[in-house]
């Protein structure tokens, strides 16, 4: 299902957008060291609750995971890239970790995530390299978004994703990739995150798009946790991922979680 939204849908839109990025700046300023991915997960629901927003992952149960999901955010740390389940564990000195987090608010979903190094960074060589990755993902984020005008097509943004981040020497996975949002948190049409220019659904005016590149540092291959739902890189390497929900306007992309 692709849906097109109306102009006063997507005035709700920029509502929910507002909300998903003020949950993840407010809990990314909470992540810290020592603190456990449970009191996240559990601070994440109080606030959809206090806004009176819908979570988009506490019942949400797809046939590639082990559903329910049962929880309010996606909690992945170091070589965890998707999905993560939280648990019990203690935030440390240099870990990285992203944030994923979707929620509906008056019946339209934004779905944003952000990827940063807790507290103080583990070794000079890895808080490099981790933030050259972060980076990459962030650029072909921008890439993607700056192609996402009226008229272009789905493999434009794929293209502009990859471009940057098969320049910057990562693998890119095929698996996992942006999609559409509107009533519902995954829509057609799927994005991925390296492709053809000039393929695909053509964008219009009124949709919504949630764009997230992610890599691996030296792997495009997954594997999965025990728990059904966390996927992390297959060789243990570290991990980073960043996404937008955005809106094709006839004056171009809007970031609508910015």
């Amino acid at each position: 299902m692709i849906e097109i939204l109306s102009p006063t849908e997507l005035q709700r839109a920029e509502a929910s957008g507002s909300f998903v990025a003020h949950v993840l700046r407010t809990l990314r300023a909470e992540a810290k060291t020592g603190t456990n991915l449970l009191e996240i997960d559990d601070h994440a629901r109080r606030l959809i609750a206090e806004a009176g927003a819908v979570s988009c992952y506490v019942d949400y149960a797809p046939s590639f995971g082990r559903g329910p999901f049962g929880h309010y955010i996606c909690t992945s740390v170091n070589d965890a890239v998707l999905h993560g389940l939280p648990h019990d564990y203690a935030l440390q000195d240099g870990d990285l970790l992203t944030l994923d987090f979707a929620a509906s608010v008056e019946g339209i979903v934004a779905d944003a995530a952000v990827s940063f190094i807790v507290g103080e960074p583990a070794s000079a060589g890895t808080s490099a390299e981790d933030a050259r990755m972060i980076a990459a993902t962030e650029r072909a984020l921008e890439a993607g978004i700056h192609a996402a005008q009226p008229g272009a097509k789905v493999g434009d943004i794929s293209a502009a994703i990859g471009a940057v981040l098969g320049a910057a020497g990562y693998p890119i996975n095929t698996e996992f990739g942006g999609h559409g949002v509107g009533s519902t948190m995954h829509q057609d049409p799927h994005i991925s995150n390296t492709g053809r220019p000039g393929r695909g659904f053509r964008l219009r005016p009124g949709l919504l798009l949630a764009i997230e590149p992610w890599v691996m540092a030296d792997t495009a291959e997954l594997v999965t946790d025990a728990d059904g739902w966390t996927l992390r890189s297959a060789t243990g390497a570290r991990t980073a991922h960043s996404e937008h929900t955005i809106a094709i306007t006839d004056a171009g992309p809007k970031v609508l979680t910015a």
